[in-house]
């Protein structure tokens, strides 16, 4: 039970240092992190009331700022069943954020209490992890003394990739039910994924090696702990080399590597150094991200993103569906923001014959999605994605009846990949396994995945605009809905050009506004992106209260 004496003793301790305003998004909190003392204790609070209100079910924490730079770190909750934190609480994570002193912080938690009829004598249990930052002992020492201010029974899991904090969420929540996810230790993480490796892959064999960018943060580490549970090459393993997995010298996170470096540069990081048609993976700060690369005969660089991979997953999970006589009986669908490239998602309808969901940008909107389908696969083009499969899909597969030899391998490895993937969240260890299995099932090398469609040209571009508020994007951010006129604008220019696609959404975290746009030409796309830019600059212009 939290007292509003304890509460307050424990928030003098980490005093609110700015007195700007905070707000809870897909990403948590994340910030410089020296200014996030507070943020993290007032992070504790919050847990409390979640675990209180959900009687007593285990809460997972994260400290970490993922693909962000050393100097930055944040903190993010984790719900029950591994998902991320149920939207309608954001609002009350940026209340509690926002109290401008260690009283009126103490008088929201009481109210947050009683507004959401929650008993003050539930117990409360939480579960916490943090990355490799070296931020990350001292906001641990905050978080605990939020906990202890609202006497949670807590467990620290010390270092763990954000993927794994997710599933030993999921596995603590669901043990001895029949949702029983798995053995919710970090142990439990690697033996699980390696059992869906081995019974996925069914013998086949993997072709070449697989270097493994780690960005210098905690998957390196964990990729290493990983690969002992993994068959090794004579037994029908992985040949893996790991690189940039130095987190002795935290200053190294993120820096020219991982795969936001990769994504947004276009480039391979200068440490991989492999040979034409080599396959190449970057994983991000806390390893819930992943984009795959080569380069081709000619040395040129070929990216394979989350688009890609979402792809290559249908592709596959279709065929297996079809292959094990399930094909009626399982709804394969794949969930996309406006961010994918238009030729990915022509390839999934036209050529793969699955539907295909657009969603708001932000994980929890693709994971919410996904769900609606028996198996969902989703993906942001920047990697961060996975497959879900829901619990009457899960009793199909495995109480499925196989009426051939054919059948039964093919139901043996679809039955393989729902142990192998981290349903609970996008993970990088398990989704790099996931591609390997495949690429081996169909004897692709990464120069075969490449040609399966031909990506449409396309620019990202970044404006800076005086109010970011007055754009109101519509139809999965796909339209503006305000100011008035703007969409008609955008709408004649993309008429203009072959294949032209643009759309226009203000960022989450600054005034400026993200310009999407995809054409039959690069340098078609590129003149599309500058006039949609110019489109946008003029309408802030006019429209902005603040010019």
């Amino acid at each position: 039970m939290a007292s509003t004496e304890a509460i307050v003793a424990g928030s003098a301790k980490f005093p609110k240092q700015e007195r700007r305003t905070f707000q809870y998004g897909t990403a948590g909190f994340r910030m410089k992190a020296d200014l996030l003392d507070a943020i993290v204790y007032r992070g504790a609070l919050l847990a409390s009331l979640r675990s209180r209100k959900l009687n007593g079910q285990i809460i997972g924490v994260m400290i970490t700022a993922s693909h962000n730079p050393p100097d930055e770190n944040g903190i993010k909750l984790v719900d029950p069943m591994g998902e991320m934190l149920e939207a309608s609480w954001e609002a009350h994570a940026t209340v509690l954020a926002n109290a401008p002193s260690d009283q009126a912080l103490a008088e929201a938690f009481m109210k947050l209490e009683a507004d959401l009829s929650i008993d003050p004598q539930a117990k409360a249990r939480a579960v916490f992890a943090r990355d490799t930052r070296a931020s990350g002992p001292h906001l641990v020492s905050a978080l605990i003394a939020g906990f202890e201010a609202a006497g949670v029974d807590y467990t620290d899991y010390k270092l763990m990739t954000t993927p794994q904090l997710h599933y030993v969420t999921r596995c603590l929540n669901t043990k001895g039910t029949p949702f029983d996810y798995g053995e919710p230790t970090e142990q439990g993480y690697y033996e699980k994924t390696a059992r869906g490796f081995k019974a996925a892959m069914a013998g086949r064999k993997v072709n070449g090696g697989l270097t493994v960018d780690c960005a210098n943060g905690v998957g390196g580490p964990k990729l290493r702990e990983l690969i002992k549970y993994l068959p090794s090459v004579g037994e029908g393993g992985i040949s893996i080399k790991v690189v940039n997995d130095d987190v002795v010298r935290p200053n190294r996170l993120n820096h020219q590597c991982g795969a936001d470096f990769v994504k947004t540069g276009q480039r391979a990081p200068p440490a991989t150094q492999t040979a034409p048609l080599e396959r190449c993976c970057s994983l991000d700060g806390d390893a819930d991200r992943l984009v795959y690369y080569f380069l081709d005969e000619d040395s040129s660089f070929r990216l394979l993103d989350g688009d890609r991979i979402a792809t290559l997953a249908a592709l596959f999970i279709g065929d297996l569906a079809r292959n094990a006589g399930l094909g009626e009986k399982l709804k394969v669908g794949v969930v996309q923001t406006a961010y994918a490239n238009g030729a990915s998602t022509s390839y999934i309808t036209q050529d793969l014959k699955l539907p295909v969901v657009c969603t708001n940008t932000g994980v929890k909107y693709l994971h919410h999605a996904a769900t609606k389908f028996d198996v969902g696969v989703y993906f942001e083009a920047n990697g961060h994605g996975t497959v879900v499969f829901s619990d009457l899909a899960l009793k199909r597969i495995n109480k499925y009846d196989p009426q051939s030899p054919a059948q039964a391998s093919a139901l043996d490895t679809l039955k393989g990949l729902t142990q192998l993937i981290n349903q609970t969240v996008g993970d990088a260890l398990s989704d790099l396994l996931l591609v390997e299995v495949i690429l081996a099932h169909k004897s692709w090398s990464v120069r075969e995945w490449d040609l399966t469609y031909t990506d449409l040209p396309n620019r990202l571009v970044r404006v800076e605009v005086p109010d970011r508020s007055i754009f109101k994007a519509i139809d999965a951010e796909r339209k503006l809905e305000s100011p008035p006129g703007a969409q008609a604008q955008i709408d004649a220019l993309v008429g203009k050009y072959k294949n032209g696609r643009s759309f226009a959404r203000a960022s989450g975290t600054e005034d400026a506004v993200r310009i999407y746009a995809e054409a039959a030409t690069k340098g078609e796309a590129d003149e599309l992106a500058a006039g949609v830019g110019k489109v946008v600059i003029s309408v802030a212009n006019q429209y902005s209260p603040h010019v």
